[in-house]
This record gives structure tokens, sequence and C-alpha cells, in this order.
């Protein structure tokens, strides 16, 4: 069965291109939603092995999503990866000590994302 991973993006263009190359490239079955309100829904409906969060977004960013995703018992423990622009290891430290899996820092290539995701959360498939 192929790892589910959620994708919360606000940005159409690039959840669209995520969301093929991860299925087409690595197999995995990926749902996308465009606010952090709309991911929080559908991570509880259905809980995904992994979620990609975009850390910028307008209304609930990457952030309060996150913490939403962690006060939820049902979500708490489906690992987060930050997805960010900001590069400096001072927002990468904070995201770490709040839990986050992982930080994929934008802007990327597809073939190193799913390097990462791998690496990030142990998957071999």
């Amino acid at each position: 069965m192929p790892k589910r991973i959620l994708l919360i993006d606000d940005e159409d263009g690039l959840r669209k291109i995520i969301q093929f190359s991860l299925e087409a490239a690595a197999g995995w079955s990926v749902s996308t939603a465009s606010s952090g309100q709309a991911g929080l829904e559908m991570a509880a409906a259905e809980p995904p092995d992994a979620i990609l969060l975009d850390l910028m977004m307008p209304d609930m960013d990457g952030l309060a999503t996150f913490r939403r995703l962690q006060e939820n018992d049902i979500t708490r423990s489906i690992p987060v990866i930050m997805l960010t622009a900001k590069a400096s290891a001072t927002d990468q430290q904070s995201l770490a000590e709040l839990g986050a899996a992982g930080i994929v820092i934008k802007p990327f290539k597809i073939p190193a994302l799913i390097t990462q995701i791998r690496a990030i959360l142990d998957w071999q498939d």
C-alpha cells in the first residue's frame, strides 16, 4: 500500500506540481489542501502517513496549523515536514523545537524533495 501524504499549501501551481511529482516519481498517494483549516479537517478525517505543510499561508499560517495538529489526539502523532523559504538557522531551530519532523527549504527540486522526505521519515519504500 503506498504511503499517504497530505500536502497543505496555498499555492495552486506548486500544489499540483508536488502532488503529480510525488505520485509519479515516488509512488505515494498525495492529497492536497489549499488552507490550514482544510488541511486540519482532512488530516483528522483520514490521517495520512505524513503531512507537508507550507509555513507561509494567509489566514492560518503553517505554525498555527501545526499547533492545531498537535492539540488533536487524532493528528498529534502524524509527522509534519515544514516547507519554508525562510532558511535561517534560527528559523529552522525554532521549527525543530516545536516538534516538526523536518524542514525542507524552498525552492527545491523534486528528486531532492523525495530524498529528503524519505530521509526525514526513514521510508525505504
